[in-house]
């Protein structure tokens, strides 16, 4: 028998079919999409010094929102699909050994290099392998109603202590467009907002108020004069000071990049401690403590050692610009002490501060704790430049024939004099 359909039932039908799409329209409207986009550029790698230089095409994707308005902070992904080559045939690289940082350009109604950064994971890659990178992510504060484009720039990957630096070789298309739509306090008129930079790892300055809490510094060369109880010695070490936003305050990690030696004697578990003060400038006066771990396995002899990363906690006690720079390691190792002061200071950090109570202003700001290279979670693909051919190539892509290991290895020295090192 045929149903008969009512008016009733067909006006409930129409309208629940109306909520419906209703409902997805409203979906449609309060959704703020993500877009994924992938480019692809020629790029030219530069290792470590003494390796040939490789040319490769890297691809990357960009993850970013399709709209946003202006006061919004947004997250943005880059994603290594691919880069200028595979691990070289000459060493395995351990696991989570392997950290990329970048920039990525925005142009259009507004302009800024953005800070990318991966955490150091990544599975142990065997000997021409492909390289795996971990996503690396950054945030940009929109100021400015109108359309803001992505484009992938320089980057740079550490492997075990060592820098790869990468720049593209040719114009890079745009991997995402955002419709930026005005907001309290937006302006429709396109502003600069920051001066554009080749470098891989600019020097940020933390300004109050736009919603970024990861600050890394830029690398530099400092030269130490070392105190050791087997003389005075002489070494210029790369580090770098980053900077990650905790309330008020900033969480430190200082690292010291290819110091890394061989160990001249089997060395206990725990014996080996290093510290800085980092010298305060600027509108800021004094110093910040960080220290390190002791080594938690024992280091058999012909095996490498290195500087660990140092951490600690920056109490601005001044606001206005303040300046980070290393300043004097210790590093005390089986009832020794070596003192190392640099010969010049060089900023690597420049933040934004607002005065905090009990600040390092004229004296110090302490901290303490050890720790570890750590990050956030985060997967990826893609690729290191090759880093040689051959031990040598090996060797120095590992930082083992590094004049740095002086700092290190001074204080490891001093209950050997006798004996000669590897």
């Amino acid at each position: 028998m045929r149903r008969r359909v009512t008016p009733a039932r067909r006006t409930g039908a129409a309208g629940a079919a109306l909520v419906l799409c209703s409902a997805g329209v409203l979906l449609g409207v309060a959704a703020v999409p993500a877009q994924a986009a992938e480019v692809s550029f020629a790029t030219h790698c530069v290792p470590p010094a003494g390796i040939d230089p490789v040319d490769g095409t890297t691809k990357v994707e960009i993850t970013a929102p399709a709209t946003a308005k202006v006061g919004d902070t947004i997250d943005i992904v880059w994603k290594f699909v691919q880069a200028a080559s595979k691990n070289p045939d000459i060493i395995d690289l351990p696991a989570n050994s392997v950290q990329p940082s970048g920039v990525l350009k925005a142009a259009g109604a507004q302009a800024a290099d953005i800070a990318m950064q991966g955490p150091r994971q990544n599975p142990a890659i065997p000997k021409g392998g492909a390289m795996v990178l971990s996503d690396m992510k950054g945030t940009l504060k929109l100021t400015t109603a109108g359309e803001v484009t992505l484009t992938p720039d320089a980057y740079t990957v550490n492997a075990m202590s060592t820098d790869t630096k990468c720049t593209p070789k040719e114009t890079v298309q745009k991997a995402a467009t955002i419709q930026v739509t005005p907001g309290d306090g937006g302006t429709s008129t396109p502003t600069q907002s920051a001066t554009p930079t080749k470098s891989a790892t600019p020097t940020p300055t933390a300004t109050g108020g736009t919603g970024r809490t990861d600050f890394p510094g830029k690398e530099v060369q400092v030269p130490y004069s070392c105190k050791t109880p087997i003389g005075d010695k002489k070494a210029t070490s790369p580090v770098q000071i980053n900077a990650r936003k905790n309330g008020g305050d900033y969480d430190l990690t200082v690292q010291f990049k290819k110091s890394v030696m061989n160990s001249p004697a089997d060395i206990p578990k725990d014996s080996v401690k290093p510290s800085m003060e980092v010298a305060l400038g600027g509108a800021d006066k004094g110093t910040v403590h960080v220290e390190g771990p002791t080594n938690a396995q024992p280091i058999k002899s012909g095996d490498p050692i290195e500087i660990p990363d140092l951490t600690g906690t920056y109490k601005p006690g001044a606001s206005g610009t303040s300046t980070l720079a290393p300043g004097v390691l210790t590093i005390k190792a089986l009832g020794t002490t070596t003192t190392c002061t640099p010969d010049k200071s060089l900023v690597s950090l420049t933040l934004d501060t607002a005065q905090q109570p009990g600040g390092a202003s004229g004296g110090t700001s302490t901290s303490g704790g050890s720790s570890s290279a750590g990050g956030t979670s985060g997967s990826g693909a893609g690729g290191l430049a090759e880093t040689g051919s051959g031990d040598h190539g090996a060797l120095k892509a590992l930082g083992l024939v590094a004049g740095t290991a002086i700092l290190l290895g001074a204080a490891v020295f001093t209950f050997m004099p006798r004996r000669r090192t590897r």
